[in-house]
């Protein structure tokens, strides 16, 4: 039998569920949106988050944008140049940073939470999840490459216990998104499902 996880140690790590990431006018939308489309992968992350929430998990969405000044973005991947260099696109009130309409509508214990590194918890988000009791984090977002796998990875070396869950999350290449869920399985606490999440929280 599977074992259970307390929903009161548990959050949910809603990542980078923007304009700029999803949406065929944002600055990765060339990229990902039509694979995101696609997959359907908003819908059920988005009743997967209201789920979570009716279940007394809080969910915390991390934006990636670029404040003026920069903030903590430091150009050192070719990644990060090409941000560094479109930027604008990237500023917190910039319509491509805005979360999607369907994770707009926060619970009262939602959090946001902006940073500028490929991981999401790259921000005083892990002292605020301690502050909270928190335990576990089940992660959804996209890509499931990019900063899925690199917040997953940087959660569990925090002392996080971290779930991803497989169909919450997708990647502009099915081949990578698949890879990058076989090396989640390893270095995580195992990929759930969605239902599989739910079902194991008391």
């Amino acid at each position: 039998m599977a074992s259970t996880i307390a929903a009161e140690r548990t959050a949910v790590l809603a990542l980078h569920w923007q304009v700029n990431t999803t949406r065929a006018e944002g600055f990765f939308g060339d990229m990902l949106s039509a694979a995101v489309r696609s997959s359907g992968v908003i819908e059920r992350a988005s009743r997967f988050h209201d789920a979570a929430r009716a279940a007394g998990v809080p969910v915390a969405f991390t934006r990636f944008t670029v404040p003026e000044g920069e903030g903590g973005l430091v150009r050192n991947t070719a990644f990060m140049t090409a941000v560094g260099e479109a930027q604008e696109s990237f500023r917190p009130d910039a319509p491509g940073a805005a979360l999607i309409e369907e994770m707009a509508d926060l619970g009262e214990r939602d959090l946001v939470v902006d940073n500028q590194r490929l991981s999401g918890l790259s921000s005083e988000l892990p002292e605020r999840l301690a502050a909270l009791g928190i335990a576990t984090v089940f992660v959804t977002g996209v890509a499931t490459n990019l900063t899925v796998e690199q917040t997953a990875r940087h959660g569990t070396d925090l002392g996080f216990t971290v779930h991803p869950v497989s169909d919450c999350v997708t990647a502009a290449d099915p081949a990578a998104h698949e890879a990058s869920l076989a090396d989640l399985e390893l270095v995580t606490a195992g990929c759930l499902t969605a239902r599989q999440a739910l079902d194991r929280l008391v």
